[in-house]
Formats: structure tokens, sequence, C-alpha cells
């Protein structure tokens, strides 16, 4: 594949939000970074030809230094690059917890460094030259799988928004109700009358936007721990 340039208009950095951030509705990215610029050339047109959006770099920290990590996309990292690796960036991505999936596409792949990758939590490890739809399909299922995790937390924020609508005695309630405990055990528990526990656990309810106790528990087992405990 040849005669298009890598740095054309298509591959403009995003522009991201006040705080570095994309919406969530922005169209996904597919980030490439690899050293060698005839393969970026090359990925760019294989990932354009499946209209998707590609963004190229040519070193890890060019990557950090861009601000487009928390955008939707997927990543197709070579692994040994000057600098730091591609494995090296999986690190720096697990210690601050940003789950972006991750395709490795190397020359120079090996069975150690392969497995490492994949216990790291890679979607796959392809080995140069690859077959287009092998690396296309890598792709679709990195992209399924972010915007699946990316719903997700979507739900959540939008559970933790409700649940801070909460009084602290109606989050002691729901936390109480989801522990299996009965209306006139939290009562006692609490020190209040049974009539205030059913007025604490209806307002909550209403303001989590629940209308039965499975719905409750399983909403309570999405939210981060330290916001389900009973302190609030």
């Amino acid at each position: 594949m040849g005669g298009m340039r890598v740095d054309g208009p298509f591959l403009r950095k995003p522009a991201p939000l006040a705080d570095g951030r994309r919406r969530e509705t922005d169209e996904p990215l597919v980030i490439i970074v690899d050293d060698d610029a005839s393969v970026r050339e090359a990925l760019s047109e294989l990932i354009l030809s499946a209209s998707l959006q590609p963004i190229c770099f040519g070193s890890t920290q060019e990557l950090l230094d861009a601000g487009v990590l928390d955008s939707p996309g997927c990543l197709i990292l070579d692994v040994r690059m000057p600098g730091a690796s591609g494995l090296d960036l999986q690190h720096h991505l697990a210690e601050n917890a940003n789950p972006k999936p991750i395709i490795f596409l190397t020359g120079h792949g090996d069975i150690p460094m392969t497995v490492q990758a994949m216990k790291a939590g890679a979607v796959d490890f392809l080995t140069k030259p690859v077959r287009d739809q092998t690396l296309l399909d890598a792709v679709a299922g990195a992209l399924a799988m972010d915007a699946a995790r990316r719903a997700q937390a979507l739900v959540v924020r939008r559970h933790v928004e409700r649940l801070e609508k909460l009084t602290p005695r109606e989050h002691e309630v729901l936390h109480e109700v989801v522990r299996g405990q009965l209306n006139k055990q939290i009562a006692f528990q609490l020190g209040i009358s049974e009539v205030t526990v059913k007025l604490h656990r209806s307002n909550g309810m209403r303001k989590m936007q629940i209308t039965s106790i499975g719905e409750l528990i399983r909403t309570w087992e999405m939210l981060p721990a330290v916001m389900g405990s009973g302190r609030h």
C-alpha cells in the first residue's frame, strides 16, 4: 500500500474537552503506535478501508503527550520501539486504571512475550506480516469490547449520581435491605421505628429509580465498594 500520507487531515488529533477527555459519543479511534512510518501508513490505509478512524504515533511518548488515551477506541501497538515499549505502555495503562483494549502487532514476538501480554489483558498478539482480515477482526473485537465497557461505566456513573442524592439515613436503610435485613431488624439496629424505615426505604428507592428489591441488589453490586457500604 502506498501513496497515502500518514499525517494527512484524517489523522488530526481530535480536540479534547476542557478536562482533556473526549465525549463518549465521539467516533472511536484506532490508535496505531509503531516507529516504522511505512507500517503506520499501511495500517492507516487498512483501518480507513474499514470506515474506521486511525490516528498514528511514532512512539509511546508521542502518544502519551497527545492526550487521546481516554477516547473511545483501541490500540494497535508495536512491542519493541525506541524508548518505552508497547509492553511498557500496557503496564502504564494498567497502573492508571485505563482498560483500553490493546492489540499487539510485532515482527519480534516470542512465546514468553505473548504470554506476558495476554495475561496482562491484551486482546490479541499478532505477528507481522498479518492478514488484513485477521487484524480487522481483532480491531472489531477490541472496539466492541471498549464500547461494552464504556456503556457499563456510564450505567454505573448514573447509579452513583443517584446514590449521592440519598440522605445518610436512606443510604443506611438501603444498605441493610441489600444485606437481607427485614424492616423490623433495620428499625431495631438503627433505633428508629419500622414506619420510619419503610419511609426511608421508599424514598431511597424512588431516588435511585428502582422498583424492586432484586433491582436494588443488582444495582448495589455495580457500585464502587466504598459507596455501596453503609457509610455515606
